[in-house]
């Protein structure tokens, strides 16, 4: 399977919060990390993270390990795992420096299943000397890359149906009957004779082998039509699947 080269959005959250009556200014590092997806085969045993800082200061660097299942609503369900080990977890790198992040897998494969982890790399806080005018409050930056790991022959599974939630939405419902992940990235509802009624991209559309889960669509034009439909899946590979679904009138 191919491996992205991109980086990917930056996860942010606060690493303090202040009271709201003082001044404050916001820094925060930059960073990038590559690849953002991590395949690997079954058998593989190793493969490597770089992880590049882009900002003008030195950054202290945390990266985590976690098995990565999702729950029947599809929501996400990270746990620690000691399946797969890092190299170095912990690293500081000075400004336009870069280093690579070596992942072992030690877990035997499983025959016909896919393994999924997350690896969560973040900027560790430091302390900030506080601003003559107020107080310095530091974001911590991070990634959440998804790793794979597939046995041969895995096979995404999606059958996916559709039901009216209002007059110009549309919910799609995909269950992932397959021992591979799914990821939607857009959904196209049209007429038996092609007409387009709506197309919507799909974000955050992990679909985890086993697991369903809705995505809802709405339609620019005003009330959808019911009747025989067909709703065509775009996957992240490209893939598309078209499946005859019915709504009600």
């Amino acid at each position: 399977m191919s491996r992205s080269k991109s980086s990917g959005p930056l996860l942010t959250s606060l690493a303090a919060c202040l009271a709201a009556v003082l001044s404050t200014n916001v820094q925060a590092g930059s960073f990038s990390v590559s690849p953002v997806r991590i395949f690997m085969e079954a058998r593989e045993r190793a493969t490597g993270v770089t992880i590049i800082n882009e900002g003008d200061t030195d950054l202290v660097m945390q990266a985590e390990l976690f098995e990565w299942k999702q729950k029947p609503d599809g929501t996400d369900d990270l746990q620690p795992t000691q399946d797969l080990v890092l190299a170095p977890p912990i690293l500081r790198l000075a400004k336009g420096a870069r280093q690579v992040v070596r992942l072992a897998n030690l877990r035997p494969p499983v025959p016909g299943e896919q393994l999924t982890y997350r690896l969560i790399v973040r900027e560790v806080p430091e302390a900030l000397k506080p601003a003559q005018q107020g107080v310095q409050v530091q974001v911590a930056l991070a990634f959440s890359l998804p790793i794979f790991i597939t046995p041969p022959g895995a096979r995404r599974g999606l059958v996916c149906t559709a039901s009216r939630l209002d007059p110009g939405v549309v919910r799609a419902t995909c269950e992932n009957r397959g021992q591979a992940y799914a990821q939607p990235s857009s959904m196209t509802l049209t007429t038996p004779s092609g007409n387009t009624l709506l197309s919507s991209e799909v974000k955050g559309g992990y679909i985890l082998s086993g697991i369903t889960r809705s995505f809802d669509l709405s339609a620019d034009g005003g009330r959808i039509p019911g009747g025989p439909l067909k709703l065509q899946v775009t996957q992240d590979d490209g893939s598309k699947q078209v499946f005859d679904v019915r709504l009600a009138e």
